[in-house]
């Protein structure tokens, strides 16, 4: 996929200790702009932080750094961080660290756990030099640590120390907040990023090195009265104002109707319950997924299983994949028989594709032969729940083989000329479907349309509901009262 130049796909996993997301991000070159914070209050209970941009020159950038942070107001109904959107692929806003404040952006993560910004101390990594560092020794508040951290992605990782100083977001001064300098960056990806680091919002329990996370010392340090925070993101790239995350509470002006609540099945994401998914109202024909609402993810990812089904469905382009093909050749009339009959978890290593102890091969061949073969398992199995005959699941199953990736880092592209034609998608969450149109679910790059469903493989399997879906429906991440926590999602509107 590119996007003026590049977009990327971030794999962070999680599995004995180590963390797992995922985040599109668009990479690209433009004049540096440095945002001013300006405040204002309003008379609905919120602070407002708006940014406005003007051309980066020394001059601006020492200014910048030296104005005085607004007095603490503990606790607050309720704050509101502006975020900036570039190309919807990327909402970020402001924050600052130190005494005096130190000016960074971030973007602000559900996926994710904790703070890292990148480190003055960060010499010998390209993308140091393009966003601003953090300097210890130039803030009165910051207390060593020490502690080193690192946190990796499928394409780069980012190591550093742990440090300790006051950071403010939307006005509130967070005390003693840990967060990760960045000594060093590596992959090409953070040479353009548009912010400076991230800021996690996820829970404690998948932050590295258990680190306490900046929500919540919001509520520790009774900064705002409830342990809500909620995000509006604008989808009209091109208006100023990119969206606002709330911290204490939700707008009403972001929504319309009721949101519906959906609860917390296992913290570390904010992961949920989703129910099912359709096309034009008939379901894809699998479903009992788990879900997570993810801010720092552009798209919507999926088992590679029902992306593929769905892309099929939508329409997306089709590209001739004869390793699929070869196995539904030799072997597709013996699984589907065999399906009838026996139990499916055995079907694939009956049929000699996978291994009968049930453990995978080390072998990247086998491993695709037993992977395809537990795909179109599950591909023949939607249809035989629809009555279809045999001729037509296996019809069915050669044209899915063509709609599979086989390139991870590659998106399925769909024909401009056919997007107003293009299906509704629904995801059945807490009893509701949240549906998306094709202009709401296919990503226009130039003369490029991307299909924001994208494959990733994850154990256990979930799905990744990101900024395209966070974008139609204003999403609120209630931590709960008494911890237990919910996410819910209403109609988000257009520009307030």
């Amino acid at each position: 996929m590119a996007a003026c130049i590049a977009a990327v796909c971030w794999d962070k996993w999680s599995s004995m200790g180590t963390k797992f997301r995922a985040a599109v991000i668009t990479l690209f070159l433009s004049s540096l702009l440095l945002h001013q914070l300006v405040f204002s209050e309003s008379n609905d209970g919120f602070v407002r932080i708006e940014l406005k941009k003007f051309k980066l020159d020394e001059n601006n950038r020492i200014a910048a750094r030296l104005i005085p942070q607004l007095p603490d107001t503990s606790p607050n109904d309720g704050v509101i961080v502006g975020l900036k959107n570039y190309q919807n692929m990327q909402y970020y806003g402001e924050i600052s660290i130190g005494t005096p404040p130190q000016k960074f952006t971030v973007q602000f993560d559900t996926g994710s756990s904790n703070l890292w910004i990148t480190s003055s101390k960060c010499y010998f990594s390209r993308g140091c030099y393009n966003h601003y560092k953090y300097s210890a020794r130039r803030s009165r508040t910051y207390k060593v640590n020490g502690t080193s951290a690192k946190i990796g992605y499928g394409i780069g990782s980012i190591s550093g120390k742990i440090s300790q100083d006051d950071v403010s977001v939307g006005g509130l001064t967070i005390k003693n907040q840990d967060f990760i300098e960045a000594t060093r960056l590596y992959g090409s990806v953070f040479d353009f990023t548009k912010f400076d680091g991230i800021l996690g919002l996820g829970f404690q329990e998948i932050s590295v090195r258990d680190v306490v996370p900046i929500w919540y010392n919001m509520m520790n340090q009774g900064l705002i009265r409830k342990p809500i925070f909620s995000f509006w993101l604008n989808r009209k790239e091109k208006e100023k104002k990119g969206g606002e995350l709330v911290f204490g509470g939700f707008d009403s002006r972001h929504y319309t109707g009721n949101h519906t609540y959906v609860p917390v099945i296992r913290k570390g994401y904010w992961q949920f319950d989703m129910d099912d998914v359709s096309v034009n109202g008939k379901s894809i024909g699998v479903s009992g997924f788990n879900a997570i609402a993810d801010s720092g993810c552009s798209l919507l990812f999926g088992p590679t299983v029902v992306i593929t089904m769905l892309n099929h469905e939508i329409g997306v382009d089709r590209e001739d994949n004869p390793k699929c093909k070869s196995i539904v050749r030799m072997h597709g009339q013996t699984i589907l028989n065999m399906l009838l009959v026996k139990k499916r978890e055995k079907i694939c290593s009956l049929s000699g594709l996978c291994r009968i102890d049930g453990k995978k091969s080390n072998n990247s061949r086998r491993i695709f032969k037993c992977n395809t073969c537990e795909m179109i398992v599950v591909w023949m199995e939607s249809q035989h729940k629809r009555n279809q005959t045999k001729d037509v699941i296996l019809n069915y199953v050669n044209e899915l083989c063509d709609s599979m990736p086989q390139n991870r880092q590659r998106q399925s592209t769909v024909n401009c000329l056919r997007i107003s034609s293009m299906p509704i998608v629904s995801f059945l969450i807490g009893g509701r479907n949240f549906t998306l149109s094709s202009k709401e679910y296919v990503w226009k790059n130039g003369d490029d349309c991307i299909s924001g469903f994208t494959s990733l493989d994850i154990s256990p399997p979930f799905w990744i509901l990101g900024d395209i879906f966070m974008g139609r429906y204003h999403t609120v991440f209630d931590y709960g009262e008494s911890g237990e926590s919910r996410v819910g999602f209403a109609d988000a509107t257009e520009e307030v």
